[in-house]
């Protein structure tokens, strides 16, 4: 089954309550939560607060994606009943095992992230432990951004290594996802789409995530 994940951090946050209610309704499945610092990344976003003022006001699950540096310090401040994975970066844990199975050890499903110019070979060792591995398709730090190519050859690797080995995990795609490119995400083998500014920056938000899912 292919989940659409629409991506908070392009909504309206002085209507942000209302805004989740509306993707939920419209049948989007899991709420998208781009926590930046300033630091991996050239931004900052926003932080657990924010994610937990949605809990009651939506049921849809979180997926939380922390573009940030010792992510293990932050870790428990995501956990909540509604977190279903909390994704870090390759690129930011110097002991991704270790990272990978603090996660797993609060109760949550446990994903990485690659950028654009990070190889596959880098996870190798740790496929058959993640719940979810995230490809970027944008160097990651801002919403908006053009949708790289390459990331298709890399999805389509990783799902090649996927079936190979019967690995259970959930591939994702994360950056410059449109009405345009996305089936051939999914007939990549993306089974996570984040949407964030092609959803929460239409003029009708409900329709948006219906045209998505038809074409899933």
């Amino acid at each position: 089954m292919i989940r659409l994940a629409p991506s908070i951090l392009s909504a309206d946050f002085s209507r942000l309550g209302e805004e989740a209610a509306a993707i939920e309704k419209a049948g989007a499945h899991v709420i998208h939560v781009d926590v930046m610092d300033g630091h991996f990344v050239p931004n900052i976003s926003y932080g657990a607060t924010v994610m937990k003022s949605l809990c009651g006001k939506t049921k849809l699950p979180f997926d939380v994606h922390l573009m940030i540096e010792h992510p293990d310090n932050y870790l428990e401040d995501f956990v909540t009943d509604q977190t279903e994975y909390i994704t870090v970066h390759q690129e930011a844990c110097p002991h991704l095992h270790r990272t990978v199975q603090h996660i797993k050890s609060l109760g949550v499903k446990a994903g990485v992230a690659l950028n654009p110019a990070t190889s596959l070979t880098t996870l190798d060792y740790i496929l058959d432990e993640v719940d979810l591995v995230l490809i970027m398709s944008v160097n990651p730090g801002f919403g908006g951004q053009k949708f790289i190519g390459s990331a298709l050859k890399k999805v389509e690797a990783l799902n090649a290594l996927k079936e190979q080995n019967g690995y259970p995990f959930t591939i994702e795609i994360d950056g410059g996802i449109n009405l345009q490119n996305v089936r051939s995400v999914t007939d990549a083998g993306v089974e996570l789409v984040v949407a964030g500014s092609s959803v929460f920056g239409a003029e009708d938000i409900r329709q948006r995530v219906g045209e998505f899912l038809d074409l899933f």
